[in-house]
Formats: structure tokens, sequence, C-alpha cells
């Protein structure tokens, strides 16, 4: 008797707790109206042309569909499949994963310690030089400059300057060989990494309240390193979010380099991407069940990236 008893006074207790949230609720949308309705226009168009896909090609990826006949469940076969039938899969995963952790840290350094250093110079020059910088992420047909470079006949720049140097006798193919392609690629997606994080992160750099660095110059710091850690980097979390996103999904989306440079596919497979393995299924093959499983595996890795790149830049500063 006495636990009904005490049943029946805490359901009030619950009810008033549930109005009292939907009363703020409904608060807080009648005063934050007019952002809402500035907001709808984007998440409309962001649910249909981003979740609403994205949640269609993950159940897609457990059908067979080739877009000539209705889908048919096949459960984890696609998976399977991709994992222990597929070996193209399995070397562009690890092209994939090589282009991740060699292009993905360096190119955020990078575009960081560029930033870091043109925010010094004056506002004039800065201007100019972050223009040279950006200018290689923005340039159309900008891989025809390093078609040239590593042609491979005696007209290549390279060719000819080793043939001159007497460091070989012979043009090298670089473009045709296994063993070089993949290092070009990287270095081509290095040199045009500085792009849309590159301008956050000098964003950043003005934003920063000077104020901050006077109070730290008291507190003890000493040098630009430490001024740098605890409180360049901790006033900058924003900007590094940003720049880590963008730098971790241009690493792993690295398609229209390889393809422009070592060709599609390239020779065994050296250059092959798991973005390009996914164009052949989508656009080529028609496998869309399929190639929504390479998409739904490629969405994974980003998520978990970017979730340990976030936790690790929480650190900074601490």
């Amino acid at each position: 008797m006495q636990a009904k008893t005490t049943k029946t006074a805490a359901a009030p207790a619950v009810h008033t707790r549930q109005v009292g949230w939907w009363s703020l609720l409904k608060r807080d949308l009648y005063l934050s109206r007019h952002y809402y309705v500035l907001m709808a226009p984007f998440m409309l168009i962001f649910f249909m042309f981003t979740v609403i896909p994205v949640g269609i090609s993950l159940g897609l990826s457990f059908f067979h569909f080739n877009m000539l006949e209705l889908p048919r469940f096949v459960g984890w076969q696609n998976y399977s499949r991709l994992f222990l039938n597929d070996d193209v899969f399995l070397i562009a995963l690890k092209n994939t994963l090589l282009f991740a952790v060699i292009t993905g840290p360096l190119s955020y350094i990078a575009c960081f310690l560029f930033a870091w250093i043109i925010n010094e110079l004056s506002p004039k020059i800065r201007a100019v030089m972050t223009l040279v910088f950006y200018a290689p992420s923005i340039s159309g047909n900008v891989f025809f400059i390093w078609l040239i470079i590593f042609s491979g006949d005696s007209y290549g720049y390279m060719n000819g300057f080793l043939m001159r140097l007497g460091v070989v006798l012979e043009p090298i193919q670089w473009l045709a060989d296994e063993k070089y392609v993949l290092a070009i690629v990287i270095i081509v997606q290095l040199w045009l990494s500085l792009g849309t994080s590159f301008l956050a992160f000098i964003a950043g750099l003005q934003t920063i309240d000077r104020s901050l660095v006077e109070a730290g110059t008291v507190d003890g710091i000493k040098n630009r390193w430490q001024e740098l850690w605890y409180i360049t980097l901790p006033s900058m979390r924003p900007q590094l979010m940003f720049g880590a996103v963008m730098q971790i999904t241009a690493s792993f989306a690295v398609a229209e380099i390889s393809i422009a440079l070592a060709g599609f596919p390239s020779v065994n497979y050296a250059a092959h991407t798991v973005v390009t393995h996914l164009m052949d299924f989508g656009t080529i093959r028609f496998e869309m069940g399929y190639a929504s499983a390479i998409a739904t595996v490629l969405f994974a890795l980003m998520l978990g990236t970017n979730v340990f790149t976030q936790k690790m830049l929480r650190k900074i500063g601490e």
C-alpha cells in the first residue's frame, strides 16, 4: 500500500517536469522563431540532399540493386563480398588509408604553419601570400602542370632534369610505373591541400584577443611556442575543428587527382582509392547496392577519424 502511494505521489512530479520541458521548448521556439525561419531553407536542402540520401544509401547497402530490377534483400552479402572476395577493394582501402595517414596530418599541420607565418606579415604582403598559397586549390586544369613535369618522355621536366645530371640514362615512365605513381599522387595532393582550412586558420589567427597574450606574458609565458600552445591554439578550437573535418574529408575522398594523373583504373590499381572503386561500381557497372556498401564503409571511416581527431583537439592547452 505504501509503494502504491509513493508511485501515485511521484506521478504528478513526472508530469510537471514533462509539462515544464514542453513549455520551455515552446517558449524557445517562439522567441527564436526568426532564426529558425532563416535556417529553414538550408536545413530543408540539407535533409533532402544529404541526410536522406545517406540514410537511403545505408539501407540500400543490404540489397542487390542494379537499377533495372527491383531491389532484392541480401543482408550482409555486399559487405562480406567487399572484405572477403573483392581484392581490388582491399588495395583501394590500403591506398586510401595511406593517403589519409600521410596527407591528412601533413596537410593539416602545413595549413596551420603557413597560416601562422603569413599572419605575422604586414597586411598587404599577407593578402598577396594568402592568394599565392590558396591559388593552387582553386585553379582549373592544374593537373596538366604535373603531367608535364612527370611526362614519361625526355621532354618531361623531371626526366630532363635527371638525365642532364646523369642520374638516369633513359626516361622513366613515372605515371605508368606502380613504384612511383602513388607517391606522385600523394605529392600533388599535398600541393593542393592549402585550401579552405588554410583560410579558416588565417581568419582564426586574426580574431585572437591580444589581451590574452599580454595576460599570458604576465602569468609566465616566455616564448612563442608556449604562446602557441597555451593561448593561440585554445583560442582557435572552432577553426581547428573545422580544418580537421575538411582535411580528413579531403584525404579520404581522393579520386580526381588519381584519375587525372594515373588514369582510371591506374596501372595494377596502384593509385586506386575507395572513391574510385565507388565510382567504378556506382557509375559504370551500376551495382548500386554494392556501391552503397562501399559508400557506407567510407562514411564510417570518415566519421570515426573525425571523432578521434576532435577528442585529440580538446586536449590542446591542457
